[in-house]
């Protein structure tokens, strides 16, 4: 077994696996840690473990010590140089007339790079603004486009939930969420109805499909024919949620009716239309021709 400690460096951004060098490390300790990028900067998320060393990617970079006085006043520093890159940045870009918008800065802890987040609808040539950063900040420049998600993990807010932003708040690595889900869940299809503050679907879909896949598996589906305490009828409609179902009996005249779905015994699953093949278009009598003779 392998000791290790789990480092975020960012809010509710990925965790990674460091080598604790024989120190004792509690949950939510600032920390100063080696990366291939330098020293950096991070909040323990997960405090000593074992774990199997097969689970790991080795070799781990190791845990250099515990956030001294001197490192948070460096750390205060590098603060007031991100704020201060971030008006020149703004300043450049208005000059050079580029079509981008400037979400975050960030200074490596030892201040070896400034790296400058921002968004675009398209491609950009940045490459005489890094050199315009670079003559005024004389360390390494570099520049990342960001999509409209990570831009509101960076800043974070409200949903329509009125809780704070799943992706600020917990989530480490973003889901893939698709229109399917939603319309499993009985949703309207309605973009602004499901879409979250960044314009792309809510990632709560994503979080509520697990437990839709297992009440779909104990529910009867819209079209099939169940067995009641009332007799045998087909089921018009369905809530996954109350459990309750919406059944037409087989006499025409009887009134549809309401029942749980814990008294219905289904008895034949909706059929599913098969799709349909597509015919070929017929060769023309040309075409034909100019076969043979280039088979000739």
């Amino acid at each position: 077994m392998t000791e290790i400690v789990g480092v975020r460096f960012q809010n509710s951004g990925k965790v990674y696996y460091f080598a604790p060098n024989g120190l004792s490390l509690q949950m939510g300790q600032k920390v100063i840690v080696e990366t291939q990028k330098g020293l950096e900067y991070g909040i323990v998320a997960l405090p000593n473990r074992r774990v199997d060393p097969d689970t790991i990617v080795s070799p781990l970079k190791n845990v250099v010590r515990i956030m001294t006085e001197e490192d948070l006043r460096q750390l205060e520093q590098n603060r007031q140089k991100e704020k201060r890159a971030f008006h020149i940045c703004e300043q450049k870009i208005e000059q050079r007339g580029l079509n981008m918008k400037l979400v975050d800065v960030n200074c490596a802890f030892d201040n070896s790079k400034l790296l400058f987040y921002f968004t675009a609808d398209s491609r950009v040539d940045f490459r005489e603004l890094v050199k315009d950063l670079a003559s005024v900040f004389r360390m390494r420049i570099e520049l990342r486009q960001i999509g409209v998600r990570d831009e509101a993990k960076m800043f974070g807010g409200l949903g329509v939930c009125g809780r704070e932003f799943c992706c600020r708040g917990y989530l480490g690595d973003f889901q893939p969420v698709s229109i399917k889900m939603a319309k499993e869940q009985g949703l309207s299809l309605n973009p602004t109805k499901i879409s979250g503050t960044c314009g792309r679907l809510m990632c709560c879909l994503k979080h509520e499909q697990a437990v839709y896949d297992e009440l779909q598996k104990i529910t009867p589906r819209i079209g099939s024919y169940v067995k009641t305490p009332h007799g045998k009828g087909k089921v018009e409609d369905a809530n996954l949620i109350t459990g309750m179902l919406r059944i037409k009996p087989e006499n025409e005249d009887d009134v549809p009716y309401t029942i749980d779905r814990s008294e219905c015994e289904q008895l034949q699953r909706p059929k599913q239309p098969r799709p349909q093949k597509q015919e070929k278009e017929p060769k023309k009598r040309g075409e034909k021709q100019d076969k043979k003779r280039n088979d000739k």
